[in-house]
């Protein structure tokens, strides 16, 4: 991982999409099936949007039938994670290391070998793919 990113709030504004700034900083949810990339296929690597660093390898990807990209496992020290109490419910929520972003939540009912579901705002992500 590089080094922590930290931009001030206009900043962010400047650089994101309303959509992408909205799920990224001010932690909002896309609409389910909105986002291209819950149909990726490609060999690749899904980076964040935010400030590109690689989250996610497409080997992990997979179709949980959400609406949302999900993945049974993020890179090595690429997320973290904190208790989200928001909507009267305590979820996971998942977001970058390096920028901090909102990327989505953890659930534990994925598939093996993890058992794990990171569902991901694909406005959140960047689609990088392996030449």
């Amino acid at each position: 991982m590089s080094g922590k990113v930290e931009k001030s709030d206009s900043e962010w504004r400047k650089e994101l999409d309303p959509l992408q700034y909205n799920v990224l900083r001010k932690h909002g949810t896309e609409r389910a099936f909105t986002s291209p990339l819950n149909d990726e296929k490609r060999t690749g690597t899904f980076r964040c949007a935010g400030c590109g660093e690689p989250l996610f390898d497409s080997s992990t990807k997979y179709e949980s039938g959400s609406g949302w990209p999900s993945f049974w496992a993020p890179k090595d020290g690429a997320v973290e994670t904190s208790i989200d109490r928001s909507f009267f419910m305590t979820r996971t929520e998942v977001h970058c290391a390096r920028c901090g972003g909102h990327l989505g939540h953890v659930f534990p009912d994925g598939p093996q070998p993890t058992g794990e579901r990171y569902c991901m705002n694909g406005a959140a992500l960047k689609f990088e793919e392996k030449k």
